[in-house]
């Protein structure tokens, strides 16, 4: 198979990057916003009128994302035909169900939103809350398919190749490929903590203005309360999802452990690089890695320089990703622990500035572990597109004109943020201004 030319791979790469990385914060709210919308309904419905509120403006909130996400989710869809012809047009039989499976989530999804959004005092209210339940659950269906897909990629599987061609496709093996369920948990996890502690965080940021009422209290606690669930469970699931990496993927434990060379006893090395093949600048702590990595003292971790990719993997901005990810997941884990637990004694940290401050920056700080993740997962497969089966420069288009897409990726998507910001920034204006709904652009007139 011909190689591209090395001025398609670059930018072929940063775009995909970019729009993956601006994808999946917007594809989080989808994943775990309904169910929060459901839990401030379900209460609203139950005499908390302040929570109705809430319930009536998130999903208003959630109508502006979707179109956000939707634009941007077609975008990638796009993007892996054109940019990566070599790994579709090769393996499309075989990855191509759940991406099929997706999209009529995507579309039950939309309908069970209008429908939704259109259903305040026209449906029952029992009936008007059950429809987040389809809302809700082709938001997981739709993630769990592009992770399938994702999974796939890391861990290739529900096919043979003969004489280079592929054959013998089994595109349910494909799907439920061996890492499939626990590269989903983390995700769906992520998805949690992202959209509780951005939303807990805008609320925070209301308290710190002096809006301390009951609205802005509930609008606090609710999601901060799923964010806190997701946080205690995700070290688990991380834990565990690493520990398969030693067969699965052990060119990527060694840039995680940044273990140049194979060793028993492998030390736990914080911060660091590689220099010509070296850690330099790190503090190393005996024998800690081979127990976190494979449960074992003397257990033994593969170094990179005895793995066929181990030379062509950036080693360093792997292990970096994951340690950033790692120490921010935990200090969110830390600071939600402590908040329930002072709740429990009495004291309300809601009040205190500098729990304030923590919770204003623990929205920005998920979304940074979030992709400081999926930097992990993504680049700690290099140089393989699909794990040791189709390398990257493979797969990737031949043409000369990504750098113009690439810019044109960008002023799209820099154009999606400023026009969601501000219309975020418009309603929660008009809200804080008295105003108790917004009306939705040529939806049905009230009481018609």
């Amino acid at each position: 198979m011909v190689l591209a030319e090395a001025s398609s791979l670059l930018p072929a790469r940063y775009q995909m990057a970019f729009s993956l990385g601006w994808h999946i914060v917007i594809a989080s709210f989808g994943v775990a916003f309904p169910a929060m919308i459901f839990v401030v309904h379900r209460r609203g419905i139950r005499g908390d009128a302040d929570a109705l509120v809430l319930a009536k403006r998130w999903s208003k909130v959630a109508g502006v994302l979707f179109a956000l996400g939707a634009v941007s989710g077609t975008i990638l869809s796009f993007e892996l035909g054109l940019l990566w012809p070599g790994l579709m047009g090769r393996f499309g039989d075989v990855m191509g169900l759940p991406f099929a499976l997706e999209g009529i989530a995507f579309f039950v999804e939309a309908i069970f939103l209008g429908i939704y959004l259109y259903g305040w005092d026209r449906l029952p209210p029992r009936v008007h809350l059950l429809t987040l339940v389809p809302m809700a659950a082709a938001g997981v269906f739709g993630s769990f398919c592009v992770i399938a897909a994702n999974a796939w990629m890391n861990n290739p599987s529900g096919f043979r190749i003969v004489n280079g061609t592929v054959v013998d496709v089994r595109p349910l093996a494909a799907m439920f490929n061996p890492g499939l369920w626990l590269q989903w948990t983390h995700m769906w996890l992520a998805a949690y903590m992202v959209t509780g502690f951005v939303v807990a965080a805008v609320y925070a940021s209301g308290f710190r203005k002096g809006r301390r009422d009951h609205l802005h209290r509930l609008g606090f606690v609710i999601p901060f309360a799923f964010a806190s669930v997701a946080s205690l469970a995700q070290p688990a699931v991380g834990h565990f999802a690493g520990l398969r990496l030693d067969g699965a993927q052990p060119s990527k434990l060694a840039a995680i452990e940044l273990a140049p060379h194979t060793e028993r006893r492998a030390p736990l090395v914080i911060g660091g690089v590689l220099v010509d093949g070296e850690v330099k600048y790190g503090l190393k702590i005996p024998v800690l890695g081979s127990i976190i990595s494979r449960s074992s003292p003397n257990a033994e971790i593969v170094g990179l320089a005895d793995l066929p990719e181990g030379r062509e993997l950036p080693a360093s901005v792997v292990h970096l990703a994951f340690q950033l990810m790692v120490a921010i997941a935990f200090t969110l884990l830390g600071g939600a622990a402590w908040f329930w637990w002072r709740r429990r004694r009495g004291d309300d940290l809601l009040e205190r500035p500098w729990f304030l401050r923590f919770a204003l920056v623990a929205g920005p700080a998920a979304v940074v572990a979030l992709q400081a993740g999926w930097t992990v997962t993504e680049v700690g497969r290099q140089p393989w597109i699909a794990y040791r089966v189709l390398r990257v420069d493979q797969a990737v288009t031949n043409v000369g004109w990504i750098w113009v897409s690439f810019l044109v990726i960008v002023a799209v998507y820099t154009s999606m943020t400023v026009i969601g910001v501000r219309i975020l920034r418009s309603m929660s204006r008009r809200w804080r201004d008295g105003g108790a709904d917004l009306p939705t652009p040529y939806g049905p007139a009230d009481g018609h």
